[in-house]
């Protein structure tokens, strides 16, 4: 990937991996950049390599601004029976806001993989909602939570 004005060399960077008996690859890193747990704000940035792998099957429930920095985001979303809605690819440069809770989704990045901005905010806490392979909800992930998993893991 070509460098851009976001050096992921500067950052620390977090691991995530899932169940390999998953039907979908879980593998992604991820960077937290800020966060104001008054305000119920944070800021993070998502890295994606270009094998395939993926965040879990979440549902965000902050209002969050995305702002692909390189390479691609690929998201599909899952309707309540499981099946899969036409994949939405976001490009370099590419901006969303997600201000309603969305349905579910898949997320990850293009055959060169991806890096994406991620500004939450969240008056209760609550950035998304984590889903199993039967799409029932599992898991908050709050930005404590979050905080937490970085802290002890980055």
């Amino acid at each position: 990937m070509a460098q851009s004005f976001f050096d992921p060399a500067r950052h620390k960077w977090r691991k995530v991996t899932g169940d390999p008996g998953l039907s979908y690859k879980v593998s992604h890193e991820y960077t937290i950049l800020g966060h104001d747990l008054a305000a119920g704000t944070l800021d993070m940035v998502v890295r994606w390599e270009g094998d395939g792998g993926h965040c879990p099957v979440h549902r965000h429930i902050a209002t969050t601004t995305v702002l692909v920095f390189e390479g691609e985001q690929h998201l599909w979303d899952i309707h309540p029976d499981g099946t899969r809605a036409e994949p939405k690819v976001r490009c370099a440069g590419d901006y969303a806001l997600t201000v309603d809770a969305p349905l579910p989704h898949l997320e990850r990045g293009g055959d060169e993989g991806g890096i994406a901005f991620f500004g939450c905010h969240a008056s209760d806490g609550i950035l998304y909602e984590l889903y199993d392979e039967d799409m029932k909800p599992v898991m908050d992930v709050t930005i404590e939570t979050l905080i937490a998993d970085w802290n002890a893991n980055a």
